[in-house]
């Protein structure tokens, strides 16, 4: 099989397409020929440095895969050979779906709907599984306010059409060229962070201070829009927070940590959903082999929406 290779940690140019012998289902396992698979900051992360994951170079990125199933292990009885499914390689240890052909747990497969492309289920299992669980643990009664630091990303996007669904107001944080698509999510309220300062904006819009405020950037921005969140709300980010404790215990604010965990029945509920719930956004799609445009794509934080890797005919 051809497969993206790192063949050093570093910058997007390690990536290189290599002849791979075609790996083979285990017990409990099905391999899929995989027609699409997404990209995630996470996988940049990984490619500059595979240490917080346990990588090491020759390494294949890559945690969303959709496909069909080409093989099936012993005892897999579920999954069948010709499926058309999404899947989640094991992570953060495991990667994988920069591959013609991927090998994944059976219980981590889910089938896609006829009318959905590979594309876009592609783009569903890690940043719409980020999104799903972020919600899980806010549990915000259905009329609560949240406003979201990064909306427009791929993560973002998922988070605005499932907070919608679920009955919240989205207050989405983003550019100003990205508030007509993430009003079409679903978005109460957008906030153009280079020309407003958030916090003031954000209370204006709810109409005082917000139930919960979610992180998917990074950096200060939590902590810069503290003051729009309420006494005994919710925090949740995906990524380090430049964050003093202190406000954060003084208003007996809850603060959520998320690293995503692999988890089969959140990927077959979103496959239920989508094209139904869920409309995934893509930004742009690469042919596997130009996957280091991808990953500089991936890494200016510009893009609205996903980034998706077409390794065969879709």
């Amino acid at each position: 099989m051809k497969a993206l290779v790192v063949t050093a940690f570093g910058g997007p140019a390690v990536l290189r397409l290599a002849e791979l012998p075609d790996p083979q289902a285990g017990p409990g396992q099905v391999r899929i020929a995989v027609h699409a698979a997404g990209t995630n900051p996470v996988d940049a992360g990984n490619r500059s440095d595979g240490t917080w994951a346990g990588l090491a170079p020759g390494c294949i990125l890559g945690y969303e895969v959709a496909g069909v199933v080409d093989q099936v292990g012993l005892g897999v009885r579920e999954v069948r050979i010709g499926d058309r499914v999404m899947a989640m390689t094991s992570f953060p240890g495991g990667g994988g779906g920069y591959a013609e052909l991927a090998v994944v747990g059976a219980d981590m497969v889910a089938p896609i709907a006829g009318e959905c492309s590979f594309i876009q289920a592609a783009s569903v299992p890690l940043a719409g599984g980020t999104a799903y669980e972020i919600l899980r643990r806010l549990q915000l009664p259905r009329g609560a306010s949240v406003l979201v630091h990064g909306a427009s990303g791929g993560v973002g996007t998922f988070f605005v059409q499932l907070a919608t669904s679920a009955g919240l107001r989205v207050i989405a944080v983003g550019g100003y060229r990205s508030h007509k698509l993430l009003t079409e999510l679903g978005a109460w309220h957008c906030i153009d962070y280079r020309t407003t300062k958030v916090a003031p904006a954000a209370l204006a819009a709810a109409g005082g201070p917000v139930d919960a405020i979610v992180d998917l950037f990074g950096g200060t921005v939590l902590r810069d829009s503290l003051s729009a969140v309420r006494s005994h709300g919710q925090l949740a980010s995906i990524e380090t927070p430049d964050l003093d404790l202190d406000p954060v215990i003084d208003a007996n604010l809850t603060f959520h940590g998320i690293l995503f965990q692999n988890d089969g029945p959140r990927i077959q509920a979103l496959a239920k959903q989508l094209g139904r719930t869920i409309h995934p956004v893509i930004a742009a799609t690469f042919p596997l082999q130009r996957a280091a445009e991808a990953h500089q794509l991936l890494e200016s934080q510009h893009s609205r929406g996903k980034i998706i890797l077409v390794v065969r005919g879709t």
